[in-house]
């Protein structure tokens, strides 16, 4: 007996206000936002600053089009006498000694083989790339985005059983404090309870912590401010009529080989790959220079006129290992596509088959369940307040309770996942 009005006595000195500490919210938050999905995501593509920079990054790729359809700018050389020996002049004029020398010359690049065209379709194809890189984050951010939402939802209402239970048991261990001098309650009793609630304060502080979590995550992505603490809203009886059996395996296949983000990059670098190899087989056909120049008295008559051209001649350099990187690049990008596609058709089966049963395993439970546990509960602590029933089965009832909540809110929680892996999956919003 004695020792356990020791480990009471400890209870009692390191404890703390334990209703304020299961009711108080976040000290630094300063604005709370009620927000569904919908507008959630309104927000998300509105202010993220990942997708704004992705979209300047398509601007960029679209000049780089511009760029390419450019024709090389012709040159100009002149050249005129400074100095003539003979006559003493700076900038003579006229012919013979004592005459001034003029020279002068235009040349333009031609570029053979499509060079240019080739190039072009390069630019445009990297835009496209670019584009699917903007769509492949939009899906990935969207996703961590609803999967935020729902987990904050799920673990809030899980923490509303823990504010309940800690808040019946700080009035029962307030209660046994006062009747404890009277002997009317043994001390091993309020020990016992005492420690029941230390262990839901424990719980209850590392649900706060995974909320919390996840509030910076939602945060980040919506780009509000670190003091906005987000509160989501969710229509439940629409989400109870998703049904994965609705959407046949060969349907959200097809969908995900059109519409996956990551599969398009794929496939676009494959084309990518290709253009540039017919690019650098391009290359190997040097371009010409043509070229008209003009010289006064220089040559062996005077006023000479040319008309000529220039062309490198492709003896040792004919690109030929840079073809074979891009030959050898393709079949790199080929492998990787393929690689793509096998993944996409395992996780939509996998994706669909999850769904499948977490969707059976809610459809399993019967619906007052949770509402007769929740009766139950404030009949259980009504009863022990009124020693009507013991501590053991007080104890007991309360954990099952506990239990019976956190499971059920992971089973909802779990269900509406495996669909938000369907979404992603196949880069479609099938549930909604």
């Amino acid at each position: 007996m004695r020792v356990f009005k020791y480990v009471g006595l400890l209870l009692t000195l390191i404890s703390f206000n334990i209703s304020s500490f299961a009711q108080s919210s976040p000290p630094v938050i300063t604005d709370t936002l009620h927000i569904t999905l919908d507008s959630a995501q309104n927000m998300f593509t509105r202010n993220n600053l990942l997708l704004l920079a992705q979209r300047y990054n398509i601007d960029v790729q679209k000049a780089f089009i511009q760029q390419a359809r450019l024709y090389n700018n012709p040159n100009l050389a002149f050249a005129k006498g400074f100095y003539n020996n003979v006559s003493k002049k700076y900038f003579a004029k006229g012919y013979g000694d004592e005459g001034g020398e003029t020279s002068t010359q235009v040349s333009q690049l031609i570029i053979l083989a499509g060079k240019r065209n080739k190039q072009i379709k390069i630019a445009q194809a990297n835009t496209r790339l670019s584009e699917e890189q903007f769509f492949d984050l939009l899906r990935t951010l969207k996703y961590a985005l609803r999967t935020a939402f729902f987990n904050i939802y799920y673990l809030k209402e899980s923490a509303r059983v823990y504010n309940e239970e800690i808040g019946g048991l700080n009035n029962v261990v307030k209660a046994f404090n006062e009747q404890r001098d009277k002997n009317y309650i043994s001390e091993k009793e309020i020990v016992r309870v005492k420690a029941q609630l230390y262990s839901l304060l424990n719980e209850y502080n590392d649900l706060v912590n995974r909320i919390n979590d996840n509030q910076s995550q939602l945060r980040l992505i919506l780009q509000t401010k670190p003091n906005t603490y987000l509160v989501p809203t969710i229509d439940t009886s629409k989400l109870a009529l998703l049904d994965p059996v609705k959407y046949p395996y060969a349907s959200l296949l097809d969908s995900a080989y059109q519409n996956r983000t990551d599969l398009r990059i794929a496939r676009v670098a494959t084309d990518i790959s290709k253009l540039n190899y017919n690019y650098q087989k391009a290359l190997a056909i040097p371009d010409v220079t043509l070229s008209f120049g003009y010289d006064k008295q220089g040559s062996y008559i005077k006023d000479f006129n040319s008309l000529g051209f220039s062309i490198d001649v492709p003896i040792f350099n004919r690109n030929q290992g840079n073809i074979k990187a891009a030959r050898s690049n393709i079949k790199v990008n080929e492998t990787t596509q393929k690689s793509v596609e096998a993944t996409v058709e395992e996780n939509i089966y996998r994706a669909l088959q999850k769904a499948i049963d977490a969707d059976k395993l809610y459809k399993n439970i019967e619906p007052p369940f949770s509402g007769d546990f929740d009766r139950l509960s404030r009949e259980v602590l009504s009863n022990y307040q009124k020693r009507n029933l013991g501590l053991l089965d007080f104890l007991d009832f309360y954990d099952a309770y506990k239990q019976n909540v956190l499971q059920l809110n992971y089973i909802l929680y779990n269900r509406l996942q495996t669909l938000e892996d369907i979404n992603f999956y196949t880069g479609t919003n099938f549930f909604n």
